[in-house]
């Protein structure tokens, strides 16, 4: 069955792997680590989805990291330190992320899914080709291999620009960009599909912004789950998320809806968001 639907172009950590999106966050607490500094799990979270090397340009940019590297080092951390961390973190990202590779619940059944509708799939990320070795054979072999990968550092600029989106769309040879769906855990990543004119959804339970791996988060009791999931929510919703779902589970479920959009003639963030968490 054909769909208006060109394309699905998915994020990675924290979307379709890795749930809580945990594998950045501790490769990026490592490698400040070896400088004897302590990154919090917060200033780490701050600027996910970004690439690797503007994430950290991003934590050392703003207090309180300026001070702490200020008053262990010396001095104000300057471009040859970003290029020294962002060298030394792409063993421990490649580590890190490969141990995290596990597929999000739902994740292949929805890709299988979309398939059986003649939609492509594409996705993008911020880590690096290399930073990605070990992910790719991973989630092939749990059922998950996209059409296309676009990878930080393939575009003249990463999120929240819409370069890598629009790489995707022009590799898988799709167009409009109405007919589109970028899908991401972070907030950075919605703005991307904003900038790109696609639609966009974001996963509130699995990603960043509730940041805990799959046990954590379903030992919580129902409260402290929906105080996580909506403040996660809420902020994507704010990034300018058409919808906010919990996870890539609850995808299918949306299809409907937003075919029927498309096939209607609307465009992308004209009509509220609409939140099912």
């Amino acid at each position: 069955m054909s769909s208006p639907i060109k394309a699905f172009i998915f994020d990675w950590a924290g979307t379709m792997v890795d749930f809580g999106s945990l594998a950045p966050v501790r490769a990026l607490q490592s490698v400040f680590a070896l400088e004897g500094i302590d990154l919090s799990t917060a200033e780490a979270r701050a600027d996910m989805g970004m690439a690797k090397r503007a994430h950290i340009t991003a934590i050392l940019g703003r207090e309180p990291m300026r001070k702490q590297w200020r008053t262990i080092k010396g001095y104000n951390a300057g471009p040859d330190d970003i290029d020294h961390l962002f060298n030394a973190i792409g063993p421990l990202m490649e580590r890190a992320a490969t141990e995290c590779a596990v597929l999000i619940p739902g994740a292949a059944d929805l890709v299988k899914a979309l398939r059986a509708k003649g939609i492509r799939i594409g996705s993008g990320t911020g880590y690096s080709r290399e930073m990605m070795a070990g992910i790719l054979p991973a989630a092939a072999a749990q059922g998950y291999a996209p059409d296309l990968v676009v990878c930080a550092g393939e575009t003249a600029e990463g999120r929240p620009s819409p370069l890598m989106t629009w790489k995707a769309m022009v590799d898988l040879s799709v167009w409009p960009a109405r007919a589109c769906v970028k899908v991401d855990d972070a907030t950075v990543g919605i703005q991307e599909g904003r900038e790109a004119g696609v639609w966009t959804i974001g996963v509130a339970a699995s990603g960043n912004g509730t940041g805990l791996d799959l046990a954590e988060f379903t030992a919580l009791s129902s409260e402290d789950r929906k105080t996580h999931v909506t403040a996660s929510a809420e902020a994507l919703r704010e990034a300018g998320a058409d919808f906010v779902v919990n996870s890539v589970a609850d995808i299918a479920g949306l299809l409907p809806e937003l075919e029927a959009r498309i096939a209607g003639g609307v465009y992308p963030g004209v009509l509220p968001a609409q939140i099912h968490i």
